[in-house]
């Protein structure tokens, strides 16, 4: 395929981190939860998010809402890779994926269409991360299952596992860029997680 224009290469931009953000925001917690008659908003600790769901509806739910989650970041990362390899040279694929599964993260932490209060992203990010570096992805779920076990709290599993994925990513020798901008998807993620940490410190967070 004959390089892009400029004008088109923003476009498509444009066009994929919009879209990116619009997936981003599917409501998959509140839909499930409201179709076991559960106002996940106000159940719980209140966030619409696959470990709230699980601690009140179960892990089969909760199993659920993570994997619709986590396709919301996977699909916007899948298509980009898929738009660089057609366009090339004229898009980097990888970048685009960065930014398509940062706008699913922001969707799904600050929808435009529930007031901005959203999840914590993680699972929504772990997405992302499961087409960009499934590696990486598989050894950070595995040690999400074993802490969160361990430790009966899944704000210490997810704060663990998001602050190693920049370090898995730069172990794999992926190029050097993904480090920050890893840095900065994850920044957000921990960013929502502010209240849990407080609460940890506090002795009151919520146990699974």
């Amino acid at each position: 395929m004959s390089d892009l224009s400029s004008t088109a290469v923003v476009a498509i931009w444009i066009v994929v981190v919009i879209a990116a953000y619009i997936v981003g925001t599917f409501p998959s917690a509140v839909l499930v939860a409201r179709a076991n008659g559960v106002d996940i908003t106000t159940a719980g600790s209140g966030n619409p998010g696959a470990s709230n769901v699980a601690r009140v509806l179960g892990w089969r739910r909760g199993i659920w809402v993570f994997v619709l989650d986590a396709a919301k970041g996977a699909l916007p990362a899948a298509a980009s890779l898929l738009i660089g390899a057609g366009s090339n040279p004229s898009i980097d694929g990888r970048a685009l994926a960065y930014a398509g599964g940062a706008a699913a993260v922001l969707g799904h932490v600050f929808p435009a269409t529930r007031n901005f209060r959203g999840g914590k992203g993680v699972a929504t990010g772990g997405g992302a991360f499961a087409v960009l570096s499934p590696v990486v992805f598989l050894m950070l779920i595995i040690t999400w299952v074993v802490v969160s076990r361990l430790t009966r709290t899944a704000a210490v599993a997810s704060v663990i596992v998001v602050t190693a994925l920049p370090v898995g990513v730069w172990a794999v020798g992926r190029h050097l860029w993904e480090v920050p901008a890893t840095v900065g998807i994850c920044a957000l993620v921990l960013v929502r997680h502010a209240g849990n940490l407080r609460r940890l410190a506090a002795g009151a967070e919520s146990r699974l």
